[in-house]
């Protein structure tokens, strides 16, 4: 066995020994996203415009410290709060179970300010006419009588050292909130109680009137407590939150990804189901098509997900729902180096070279187009990762790890096991493989008018969707909006869920069912509606006891920030694509024909999602990314034999090489279309529904992108051609 052969079987042992000790038990080495483990996803946005210059500047900054701190004793599990940019918090909850409970804990300001209540009966009338008096204002106590109450602060919660949880000794045991002042508070409240004896103090929290309490005797002891008609749980949170201190500023929330620990663990069990449906496929097709080398294209794949799994563990990434969809699309990606090299040593060997010869010849005619190939694709992810959120984030780690390691696996790995098996098995003389097509001939350039007609027509269809639908095209994620999912315990009907909905006002809402769980339900708004939906459905639903799946709701702001985003990402992706294809094969009209073609898959891809009534979300504009990628990728394996035949045939008419090239890689790209397909089936009938609309781009999409690789891509070669000679 010679050294270059020995040194190869050491790297690889030595691969495969660090992914296994980096990925397994996976349990305790992947760390699993929002979407998969359950949770909260939220951007906050800091409203600064009422702070005094000298206060917005690190305004951000202290409400990051604050919330916090109020996440760290609300108690939740490895929560991660971060700055995003200058202006936004971004808040990580995993495992939370109760929303609206974190939803008020965090946003809550928490300003508490003591104020006197006016006793002049005069001054009550008027304002009960509708005339408050000039520095009083009307507030309401509970289903009290209103109050009229100074506006003029004489103590503030910066003073408190404490706040706890009591119970009302002289009433029926009621959880109260007791305060605690600093010496100086202490000093002020006792001055404020021995100068208004007999009036009534209004303890006031964010603008709202908790109790307010008649002074019967000056208080020294520079103690305080809030009652009020809250249970122990309320309670717990209001001493919480006025113990850490108050937000400098109001914070609104601009985006909301709610997770149900129900909807994450589906999502697990639907991705997991989703893979090995895909890898079965594709494991199957390879052995029973090429035999033996299918065989071995198989040992490469499935290391390959091993390294991808070891990627995740040694580096900590964190897994999620896309990122699931990105390791299958990988799988299917992966094939196309395998058949490419796997079809080049099917030439080799027709043309009478001996099989080790014809194998050193096909991996060496392959590595350049894989190559090729591959970059196109990591060129698309690198943009997707660079202007997408997290999930999505997740999904182009994934896909271009698993491009990466197909490299070394489908050139390395694979070609170390043939050598292997030559030094030791001498008489290995002959590779059986099937062949769908022996020998073709087909004019694919003399045919391309009806085709590229038919492309015409659904181009127009499909921007036609795009003005029929018009706003209604795009997703929550783009234009704002919130998406609440609820299981319910017993089947429900449709009718009834929109019947009780209009009896709070939501005509407008748009609900969802799928056909195959009539006990969830989607409801689309314009606007957070999820705690006035949440009532109405336990009030309308009492015997029908319901889970949260998941909460999204995105403001505005940040739906602008994402559609921005979007086109910038698609935007640079076309620039980087054209300009490495334009490098690499010397002739912009290669770059043309290879962006047309993208173009081509990318609008017939959405069209036709939006015919299926889907909308666009980040997740689809990630899944036309991916597209993008393997369009372009389709593409330069048919350039890459075009070149190769230019350099053959120097006679013969652009035509007639582009025709011959195709014809020469016709099984190559039907094989890999099919067993990409094959996985992105797995995905849209096992992955769940949040992945469904994302596996129908594809399908689509992968689906045309063939077909235009030899449809448009070059016909539009040969047309640039034929102008320039002339």
């Amino acid at each position: 066995m010679n050294t270059n052969l020995i040194v190869k079987i050491v790297v690889i042992a030595i691969v495969i020994a660090v992914v296994c000790f980096y990925a397994f038990p996976l349990e305790e080495k992947i760390n699993l996203g929002l979407d998969l483990k359950g949770g909260m996803h939220l951007v906050l946005q800091v409203d600064t415009s009422d702070l005094p210059e000298e206060a917005k500047k690190d305004a951000h900054e202290r409400a990051l410290e604050i919330i916090r701190n109020r996440i760290d004793e609300f108690g939740v599990k490895e929560p991660s709060i971060q700055l995003q940019g200058t202006d936004q918090i971004v808040v990580q909850l995993p495992g939370l179970t109760d929303r609206n409970r974190a939803l008020e804990l965090i946003r809550r300001t928490a300003v508490l300010e003591f104020k006197l209540i006016s006793s002049d009966v005069e001054k009550m009338s008027e304002a009960l006419k509708g005339e408050v008096p000039e520095g009083y204002e009307l507030k309401k106590i509970d289903k009290e009588e209103p109050v009229l109450i100074e506006k003029k602060t004489l103590l503030r919660g910066d003073t408190l050292v404490n706040a706890d949880v009591r119970f009302d000794q002289g009433g029926f045991g009621q959880p109260i909130v007791g305060l605690k002042f600093n010496s100086e508070g202490a000093k002020r409240f006792a001055k404020i109680t021995s100068e208004n004896v007999g009036r009534r103090l209004a303890i006031v929290l964010d603008g709202s009137v908790y109790s307010a309490p008649r002074i019967n005797e000056a208080i020294p002891s520079g103690e305080a407590v809030i009652t009020g008609r809250f249970n122990v749980e309320e309670a717990k949170d209001l001493a919480l939150v006025l113990r850490v201190g108050s937000l400098p500023a109001p914070v609104i929330i601009a985006e909301e990804r709610t997770v149900g620990p129900l909807l994450g663990k589906d999502s697990i069990e639907s991705g997991i189901r989703a893979s090995l449906f895909g890898i079965a496929l594709v494991f199957g097709f390879m052995v029973l098509y090429y035999l033996f080398s299918g065989l071995i294209a198989c040992v490469a794949l499935f290391l390959n997900l091993l390294i991808i799994f070891g990627y995740l563990g040694m580096f900590h990434v964190t897994l999620t729902l896309p990122g699931i969809a990105g390791i299958i699309l990988t799988l299917g990606m992966a094939v196309d180096a395998n058949v490419l090299i796997n079809e080049r040593i099917r030439e080799e060997l027709k043309i009478g070279r001996p099989l080790q010869t014809a194998i050193n010849f096909g991996y060496n005619r392959a590595f350049r187009t894989i190559c090729d190939a591959n970059l196109t694709t990591l060129i698309a992810t690198f943009f997707l990762f660079q202007f997408g959120t997290g999930p999505i984030r997740g999904f182009a780690v994934t896909l271009s790890t698993g491009i990466i390691a197909s490299m070394f696996t489908a050139i390395v790995v694979t070609k170390t096991i043939f050598e292997i098996i030559f030094h030791y098995f001498r008489k290995f003389k002959r590779l059986p493989m099937l062949q769908l097509f022996r020998s073709t001939n087909i004019n694919f350039t003399g045919i391309k008018k009806p085709f590229i007609t038919f492309s015409l027509i659904i181009i127009l269809v499909s921007i036609g969707m795009f003005i029929v639908k018009g706003k209604d095209a795009l997703g929550i994620d783009f234009v704002g909006g919130q998406i609440q999912e609820y299981s319910f315990q017993e089947p429900i009907a449709i009718e009834d869920i929109r019947s009780s909905l209009k009896g709070i006002s939501l005509d407008d809402a748009s609900i969802q069912q799928f056909k195959d769980n009539s006990r969830e339900i989607v409801v689309r708004t314009p606007s957070d509606t999820s705690t006035l939906v949440q009532e109405q459905l336990k009030k309308e639903f009492s015997n029908n006891n319901f889970q949260i799946l998941r909460i999204e709701n995105v403001g505005p702001v940040v739906g602008q920030q994402l559609k921005t985003k979007a086109i910038w990402a698609i935007l640079w992706s076309l620039l980087g694509i054209l300009a490495y294809v334009t490098f690499r094969f010397r002739h912009f009209d290669f770059a043309v024909g290879g962006i047309a073609a993208l173009i081509h898959d990318v609008v017939i891809a959405t069209g036709l999602l939006l015919f299926f009534n889907r909308q666009i979300d980040l997740l689809i504009v990630t899944a036309l990314l991916a597209l993008a990628g393997y369009s372009i990728n389709d593409t330069i394996v048919v350039y890459d034999r075009i070149r190769e035949m230019m350099q053959k045939m120097h006679k013969a008419s652009m035509a007639e090489v582009v025709n011959a090239a195709i014809n020469k890689i016709l099984s190559r790209s039907i094989i890999t279309s099919f067993t990409t397909i094959l996985v992105i089936l797995s995905l849209f009938l096992f992955g769940g529904e949040v992945l469904n609309s994302f596996a129908l781009v594809l399908l689509i999409g992968f689906t045309v992108g063939t077909y235009s690789s030899i449809f448009i891509a070059t016909p539009l070669v040969v047309a640039f051609h034929n102008r320039k000679r002339r």
